[in-house]
């Protein structure tokens, strides 16, 4: 008797999943592109599509439905000459996320050295793709990690938790399944010759975008590192042009994480052309800015948010820093509160033996390193190294667990610094330092320039216009990329 045999269900892993969704969705497309053409010349030529969107490197909103052809594919066989014009201005799209303020700040930084290097070769622009084009969770990033920073053990936990390659890998395919399509839009919208990510979360996606668009070798794609020592696993993709790292021992990560030494450039951070470039002498700061012209100043910052110990540390300065035997101060303070206003109100109040400035959030802050003697801050990579450019010996008092930690002893052991978390011990660290200790003062003060970097950004910028002129749109240059949705472990 013949017996019906059923063949044995075909578990399918998550990135043949992933990969099925991507190719329904390039049919979906060029379904889309054929029923546009007809439309077009049934209506006499009066189409939309990226073919509208004019060659100057300006761009026209269009909505989703309406773009008709791929982003740098011809229609009728003609060749775009704007994809190969050597001459023409060049796009340059920063893809950043206001999650803390040292993304949107090294993007800033980069967009105007390519202004200042290059004019108007270039067109930069600054934007939060996953914001403006993504759902949730990407498009939420900003309110979540403020959050979870508040409550550090909840990003404690969500540093930590994703680290592992099989984690991050599994998410990040998940959400490129998702929005792959919605972030293609936004990338056509800028048609970008050069892509920057400087964040660890905007690399993925658009790769995967690119490989599907058959862009790989036409878009160069480089990645700048923001965090000073400690990295999430996510910064490191195999498929980058080049990784720029702020460190020696970021270099090294990105090496064990699987990038070649040809890929990798170690230049620093980023930091503002208006700071690296500002000359500045500390007498005329003083007078410019009111400050005491003969007492050494010591800036206590909390970053933008106003955040940590602040007003406990303004209280106990005042007190250190004023000599009772003498009845006259010894040094005088200046307190940046960022956005806080509760907090500059609650210091205004105060009666102060010292000379104190405080001060809401400020755009010019190489104003005031230039104008003081040594910084108190919390464990933040862009105000690290703007103190160390200006040549202060920095007082760490805090820092966010996850990718702040290892700039403590990056500090620290290089002599540049130290690390206190009691209000008190810092204060009586700076009185020492105004006093008997003015020596150790002086010797971290070139420490800290030794450790500077203030040439970073225009050689970042120097060297993606570098890679740009050796690729070019018709570059048979192959990489191994969207590593991460390609070694997902089959299920």
């Amino acid at each position: 008797m013949a017996v019906e045999t059923q063949s044995p269900r075909r578990w399918r892993s998550f990135r043949d999943v992933v990969l099925q969704s991507v190719h329904e969705y390039q049919e979906q497309q060029k379904l889309k592109r054929k029923y546009n053409r007809k439309r077009s010349h049934s209506h006499g030529g009066e189409g939309g599509g990226l073919a509208a969107v004019g060659t100057s490197g300006g761009s026209v909103d269009l909505d989703e439905d309406e773009m008709g052809c791929s982003w740098g594919e011809e229609e009728e066989g003609n060749v775009e000459l704007v994809q190969i014009g050597a001459e023409r201005t060049k796009n340059v799209l920063i893809l950043m996320s206001d999650t803390g303020g040292g993304h949107r700040a090294s993007a800033e930084a980069i967009r105007n050295a390519f202004q200042i290097e290059y004019g108007d070769e270039y067109k930069v622009f600054v934007k939060d793709l996953c914001k403006d084009h993504a759902g949730w969770p990407l498009n939420n990033m900003e309110s979540s990690y403020k959050f979870m920073v508040k409550h550090v053990q909840l990003w404690k936990v969500a540093f930590h938790g994703t680290s592992p390659r099989w984690v991050h890998n599994f998410y990040l395919a998940a959400l490129a399944a998702f929005y792959a399509k919605k972030v293609e839009a936004g990338l056509k919208k800028y048609k970008p010759d050069i892509i920057i990510s400087v964040h660890p979360l905007m690399q993925h996606i658009p790769l995967w975008v690119l490989k599907w668009q058959g862009l790989l070798n036409r878009v160069v794609f480089v990645t700048v590192i923001t965090d000073l020592n400690t990295c999430h696993p996510t910064w490191f993709h195999t498929g980058v042009n080049r990784c720029y790292c702020p460190s020696e021992e970021v270099s090294k990560r990105a090496l064990v994480e699987g990038l070649e030494p040809s890929q990798i450039r170690v230049f620093g951070l980023p930091i503002r052309p208006s700071f690296c470039r500002a000359v500045l002498v500390k007498e005329e700061l003083r007078e410019e800015l009111q400050l005491d012209p003969d007492l050494p100043a010591v800036l206590l910052m909390g970053g933008g948010e106003g955040m940590g110990p602040v007003k406990k540390t303004a209280k106990a300065l005042g007190e250190s820093l004023f000599n009772t035997e003498l009845n006259k101060p010894i040094g005088q303070l200046v307190v940046i509160c960022g956005r806080n206003k509760t907090l500059s109100s609650s210091l205004e109040v105060l009666d102060w033996k010292i000379p104190v400035k405080i001060r809401g959030f400020e755009t010019q802050m190489e104003k005031w390193m230039g104008a003081c003697d040594c910084i108190i801050t919390k464990a933040g990579p862009g105000t690290i190294a703007e103190a160390l450019i200006r040549g202060l010996p920095i007082i760490l008092n805090d820092f966010i667990p996850g990718q702040e930690v290892g700039n403590v002893p990056y500090v620290v052991d290089n002599g540049a610094g130290v690390f206190s978390k009691s209000p008190k011990e810092t204060a009586s660290l700076v009185s020492r330092w105004f006093g008997s200790d003015s020596d150790e003062l002086k010797k971290m003060s070139e420490n800290a320039l030794k450790l500077a970097q203030p040439d970073a950004v225009f050689d970042i910028v120097r060297d993606i216009h570098s890679l740009a002129k050796e690729q070019g749109p018709l570059s048979k240059i192959n990489y191994p990329l969207t590593a991460s949705f390609y070694q997902l472990p089959l299920m």
